[in-house]
């Protein structure tokens, strides 16, 4: 039986508040060692902002991250999985979708968790591992 997105996600992800600063954001980046960092008004996600997306919105354009908002350079048109999907399910909707994290969000859209490509990683065979990273960096 395949593995579900549940086993593998990292569970209660640190979130932010959408009325968060970008330094917010990066500084939080950095100390719990992620890329991704979902925005939630609530606890139901609204949008995603990553490293990438701090450097290329933000820090490019000239923009200060202490007054620029995360939901002024937030992705919110999003790519997301059920917890109870199966693990092919993720890994078709990363390498159709070209990114390496999903949020995992349950029906009320509250996120419960995030799977990313080094949690498929360490679980999958190695074979499995590669074909999705190959899919991904097309």
């Amino acid at each position: 039986m395949a593995k579900s997105v549940q086993e593998l996600m990292t569970s209660n992800p640190c979130s932010i508040d959408a009325d968060k600063s970008v330094a917010y954001a990066a500084k939080m980046m950095r100390d719990e060692n992620v890329g991704l960092a979902p925005i939630v008004e609530g606890k139901r996600l609204v949008g995603t902002v990553t490293d990438r997306d701090i450097a290329i919105r933000v820090v490019a354009e000239g923009k200060d991250p202490e007054s620029t908002r995360v939901t002024e350079i937030a992705s919110t048109d999003l790519v997301t999985v059920d917890p109870r999907q199966d693990l092919d399910e993720a890994l078709r909707l990363m390498a159709k979708h070209q990114v390496r994290r999903l949020p995992v969000v349950e029906d009320d859209g509250r996120l419960v968790g995030v799977v990313a490509q080094a949690d498929v990683a360490r679980s999958a065979h190695d074979a499995r591992t590669g074909e999705l990273v190959e899919e991904i960096s097309k």
